[in-house]
């Protein structure tokens, strides 16, 4: 029987090894276990191995993905807060039994439950209510008309006069910005504005949504609590 031997493999030499990876990219997608035993040398200097550069890259990614997280987080709590508060005034608008108690129910809850400095509450109505604050419809179109058109809420720094005629002359100059909304359905009931200190606060219709939602709660109740009623004490 012939005594048959195979020669020893040779060994690779590096340049054929990287002639190979050059061929085979994909290589190290396939022999993942491999990849904890390569050794990078970190070269002395301003050089940085191309692992370590993505370890670095990977690390930022993860602090500023944590630091949205966080963000959306805190969001995500405040407009649950948001929602609590406007269910509960919705709730109570629907249960009012006077006109009285509405306008009480939404000027309390705004500057109270929802820390709003200033708070403006007009109804339309060609004679007194007597109760909050009334004007003609005629009249708030002359002083505020632009802000009741389209029947959005309406945000920015407004002009003096507009300011006036919402918020009254004693705190005009101390409102930097406000949102106003029309209280519309089958016919303008009033209007509800809100105003902050802040010129930057009410800059877009972002973040007043809840506005809108007590809106079109009033624009539904008031019409059927319109009756003249005594003044709010």
């Amino acid at each position: 029987m012939t005594d048959q031997r195979q020669d020893p493999p040779q060994p690779l030499d590096s340049e054929a090894v990287a002639a190979y990876l050059r061929q085979h990219p994909e290589f190290f997608v396939d022999h993942e276990e491999l990849i904890p035993e390569l050794r990078i040398p970190h070269l002395p200097g301003a050089a940085v191995s191309l692992v370590e550069r993505q370890v670095k890259l990977l690390r930022e990614r993860n602090i500023d993905m944590r630091h949205r997280l966080s963000q959306l987080m805190d969001v995500a709590r405040d407009n649950d807060r948001l929602f609590d508060k406007t269910r509960r005034l919705v709730l109570d608008l629907l249960d009012a039994g006077s006109l009285e108690e509405v306008v009480s129910l939404v000027e309390d809850s705004l500057r109270h439950e929802f820390q709003v400095p200033f708070v403006s509450l007009i109804l339309f109505s060609e004679n007194a209510l007597g109760v909050g604050r009334s004007v003609s419809s005629a009249e708030a179109h002359q002083a505020v008309g632009g802000l009741l058109a389209g029947g959005k809420t309406i945000c920015g720094v407004l002009r003096a006069h507009e300011l006036e005629f919402l918020f009254g002359q004693e705190e005009r100059d101390q409102v930097g910005s406000a949102a106003v909304v029309s209280l519309s359905h089958q016919g303008q009931h009033g209007l509800l504005a809100i105003g902050s200190p802040d010129p930057q606060h009410y800059k877009s219709t972002l973040g007043t949504l809840f506005l809108g939602y007590i809106a079109e709660v009033l624009s539904r109740v008031l019409p059927r609590l319109s009756a003249p009623l005594r003044s709010v004490r």
